[in-house]
């Protein structure tokens, strides 16, 4: 859908925004609101239940027995790595001091202000120090646009409305994002528990979890067929960003799936270092010890020629497999629910959650015949490419949906289109329903 543009436009000498419908007005925000921060409130008294809801910089904290605030503010994010974010408060409510309060003191539209303050990326104007932080004097004094307030009734209404669609939207396609997963996780167990063979005959596998396995499958222990090693602890002091040093396979680029190298630290190699051992080979299977668990999946990937020369570190453990059990095999066991299901109880509370080379050891996998092993392995592979499209698609739809959102706002609230027309037609649409009901 289109929008008309205004007829005329002028400079508004606001060095973010440029030019701006000729009847509007450009001023500091001073001049519509005060700004203020909140008020101090201790972790002890928040609760999690309780009579009014606690603001702080990134949304609703808790609840607390008393409120600060009646009506209805827009909250800039005032610290941390949320600085600049804005929520809204509305009704009865304690705004804490990682807020920044915005109090109208002139009839305005406060979801129209609201969505300005979001426009003007706020983060920019923040102050170095320990953590960045607004200068509530400095926001204060930033220029914006302000069209009569009938427009930003209009703007607001407008904005209501069309953002909770591409809200319903993106919600929609994460909910399908959810789904894929599911039900890949659902196909990854189902293969390496069952196997590709419908019809073949089954037996009681004696464990609870695992239920029935073929016939002709095993079951016991992976230890019995694989060897676990430990990275090696290598101080940190003797790191270095030389290139044509070897790099150091960290916790922090074992990803879901894959090896990340964003982020890299090299250790240089030396005659008679003793760290041969160390050194990963093409097609070994590793495994992130601390935190193996992250929303995406299990921390194991399989090392790719581009990954290697690579050395082992701490906290990341490389597992070979013998001859009985094929490690791609492996690798969509180490994936699956159930891998989770047998370390995840003993994680679930610990600050660092952390797998040991005996938890792994002591995984009952079910295992069939090697070269049933290697055809699930491509089946699982092939089922996990195409839930992967599937979901980058879902994913890109996510990315596009958000940016239309924030291409629609910014252009309603700085006069790039039109919206006297279409929300005036809103209105008597909604007027018109409203009678017919009545």
């Amino acid at each position: 859908m289109s929008f008309p543009r205004y007829e005329a436009y002028k400079d508004s000498g606001v060095t973010w925004l440029g030019e701006m419908p000729a009847h509007w007005d450009a001023m500091p925000i001073k001049r519509l609101a005060s700004l203020r921060s909140g008020e101090t409130i201790t972790a002890e008294s928040i609760e999690e239940e309780g009579n009014f809801p606690v603001y702080g910089g990134n949304g609703l904290r808790g609840y607390a027995g008393s409120f600060t605030h009646e009506g209805e503010y827009a909250l800039i994010g005032r610290q941390g790595a949320l600085c600049g974010n804005v929520n809204y408060g509305t009704g009865k409510f304690w705004a804490s001091e990682h807020a920044v309060v915005v109090s109208p003191t002139r009839p305005i539209a406060m979801k129209w202000l609201g969505e300005v303050l979001r426009t003007m990326n706020l983060n920019q104007y923040s102050v170095s120090a320990a953590q960045p932080g607004l200068s509530v004097e400095m926001v204060s004094k930033l220029g914006i646009p302000v069209p009569p307030h009938a427009e930003q009734r209009a703007i607001a209404t407008f904005l209501d409305h069309e953002t909770a669609k591409i809200d319903a939207l993106i919600e929609e396609q994460k909910r399908l994002i959810g789904l894929l997963k599911e039900k890949r996780q659902a196909v990854i167990s189902h293969a390496v528990t069952k196997g590709l063979n419908p019809d073949a005959p089954m037996k009681d596998s004696r464990v609870e979890w695992l239920g029935e396995v073929p016939a002709h499958w095993r079951v016991g222990r992976c230890g019995f067929h694989i060897s676990v090693l430990s990275g090696f602890a290598f101080p940190s002091t003797g790191f270095t960003q030389d290139e044509s040093a070897t790099r150091l396979l960290r916790g922090i680029n074992v990803g879901v799936s894959r090896l990340k190298w964003e982020e890299v630290a090299y250790w240089q190699r030396v005659d008679g270092d003793g760290l041969d051992i160390y050194e990963l080979k093409e097609g070994a299977l590793v495994i992130g010890m601390d935190r193996p668990l992250i929303a995406d999946g299990v921390r194991v990937a399989k090392v790719t020629a581009t990954d290697v020369p690579c050395l082992l570190l701490q906290r990341v453990a490389s597992i070979e497999t013998r001859s009985s059990l094929n490690s791609d095999y492996l690798r969509c066991l180490l994936s699956s629910d159930l891998f989770v299901a047998h370390f995840h109880p003993e994680t679930t509370g610990v600050s660092v959650p952390h797998i040991s080379p005996e938890q792994i050891g002591r995984f009952v996998i079910p295992v069939p015949p090697v070269e049933e092993q290697e055809a699930v392995a491509r089946f699982v592979q092939q089922t996990v490419e195409r839930f992967e499209a599937l979901t980058a698609g879902a994913t890109t739809a996510v990315d596009l949906l958000q940016e239309r959102r924030t291409a629609l706002i910014s252009a309603a609230v700085t006069g790039k289109i039109d919206l006297r027309g279409v929300a005036a037609t809103r209105q008597s649409t909604t007027e018109a329903v409203a009678c017919a009901m009545e």
